[in-house]
């Protein structure tokens, strides 16, 4: 138990300081604007490979599309993306929507 308590806050500086330089290193190295195209679409690549593989494989994680109340969600969030590209009317609407399909089926 001693030994936990001495590695979660090594651990937690480590992982401070590792991010740290990122955006230090960040400040003081100049990118080519392409570089700074590419990263203002790293947030939004992100979420859908968070998402996408707990709608493909719902819960079990080994039946592709077995959950239709994700899968219809994933679609209803796909549509309201495609319609406002607005992230935050994407997200809601999409968790409505599984929130509403599971409680129905």
């Amino acid at each position: 138990m001693s030994t936990y308590w001495v590695v979660v806050p090594i651990l937690g500086l480590g992982t401070y300081l590792i991010r740290l330089s990122f955006i230090l290193l960040m400040e003081r190295i100049p990118l080519p604007q392409a570089a700074h195209r590419m990263l203002r679409f790293i947030p939004a690549s992100v979420l859908p490979a968070l998402v996408l593989p707990a709608v493909l494989f719902g819960k079990t994680g080994t039946t592709p599309l077995a959950d239709p109340a994700r899968t219809g969600a994933a679609l209803v969030a796909m549509l309201v993306a495609w319609k406002t590209r607005n992230t935050l009317a994407t997200i809601g609407a999409g968790m409505a929507a599984l929130w509403t399909l599971q409680a129905v089926l």
